[in-house]
């Protein structure tokens, strides 16, 4: 009889150290792309870019070159998507974890890369997969998306985005960056003229045209209740009274230069004239004092007013030539001096003399 023999296959290394062996830091993978490519650490994406080109007319298959080899042409291809990679997301604000332990690029046989497409999601054929990669990207999407909202009502108004991990210590970058961003390209518009003889213009809003389809539907129904009730934003109503009592206060400055001379005025008029400027201090203070608290909470920074000058005013008016210029100021009526003693005394005896 003959003795099978069973060939025995001795394991060189522990499992889990080879695992872990096919795994280096992100910033040693870097490293290891830029040698790849024979480029500087430092060195910038139109340089790795040429220097790509230059590998690749050299060691691709077909080329024809001495050095061309698939496997070597696989290794420069991969570490040139990686550093493409890299400078996409830095280009976003998207800054990795230089120290998380990520795969190497020589990490497994190449008759097995065809499973490490998809980020090795799903199963069965790669068409199958495909869909079911995209399905997961898009859940993972709306997931991201409610989190930064959350995170958005959540932080405050001097939250920045922490370095670091960008799926781990992701932040809103701030409270009102993105609004702010948003609110500019819409002044700028405007300054352009792009949003004037629009259709409609003055017209109310549709039924249809109601809702902010960027909106949450939470949000939207909050404010169609404080509407439905009459709330009107403090902001809002502070605005229109500074604009009012700033007309007012123009109105009234305006009805009595008409009784001064000339500009400039006499040494006579101008004291006359700085006296009645004293009547409307406590009336600009309030203004101030208004505009102060509403630059505060006004959520638009272009909106802000500045503080009013009762003196930059009066100038103005003064110099302006459309007012007229030295009238007479009505007289007011004179009351009868007699005292109220008098008075009583005549009636008494208009009284007595009708008796007699």
């Amino acid at each position: 009889m003959f003795a099978l023999k069973i060939p025995v296959f001795k394991i060189c290394c522990h499992p889990l150290r080879t695992i872990r062996d096919m795994h280096i830091k992100r910033v040693e993978l870097y490293k290891k792309c830029c040698h790849i490519l024979g480029v500087e650490e430092s060195a910038d994406q139109n340089t790795i870019r040429r220097a790509y080109i230059d590998l690749v007319k050299k060691v691709h298959p077909d080329s024809g070159m001495a050095e061309a080899s698939q496997e070597r042409f696989q290794e420069v291809d991969e570490a040139f998507k990686l550093l493409q990679e890299k400078f996409a997301k830095n280009r976003r604000g998207i800054y990795e974890d230089e120290e998380e332990e990520v795969p190497d690029i020589r990490h497994t046989a190449p008759q097995h890369r065809q499973y490490l497409s998809f980020d090795g999601m799903g199963v069965g054929n790669p068409f199958q997969r495909q869909k079911q990669y995209q399905q997961i990207k898009a859940m993972k999407a709306q997931e991201r998306v409610l989190k930064h909202r959350i995170d958005k009502s959540q932080a405050g108004e001097k939250t920045i985005m922490k370095k670091g991990t960008f799926f781990k210590n992701h932040a809103i970058k701030t409270k009102y960056g993105f609004d702010r961003l948003v609110e500019d390209y819409i002044q700028e518009a405007m300054s352009k003229g792009d949003f004037n003889n629009l259709r409609g213009t003055g017209k109310p809003l549709t039924h249809a045209q109601q809702q902010n389809p960027y909106l949450d539907f939470t949000t939207h129904k909050l404010n169609k209740i404080l509407i439905d009730n009459g709330f009107t934003p403090e902001w809002i109503t502070l605005q229109r009274d500074i604009r009012e009592a700033l007309e007012q206060l123009k109105k009234n400055i305006t009805a009595e230069r008409c009784y001064f001379g000339e500009y400039p005025l006499v040494e006579m008029e101008l004291q006359k004239w700085q006296d009645l400027l004293q009547k409307y201090d406590y009336e600009v203070q309030q203004i101030n004092k208004n505009i102060d608290k509403y630059n505060l909470i006004v959520p638009i920074l272009q909106n802000q007013f500045f503080r009013v000058n009762l003196q930059k005013i009066a100038e103005k008016i003064l110099k302006d030539p459309d007012i007229p210029r030295n009238q007479k100021r009505p007289q007011m009526a004179v009351d009868n001096p007699r005292s109220s003693a008098e008075q009583g005394k005549s009636d008494l005896l208009s009284f007595l003399g009708s008796w007699f």
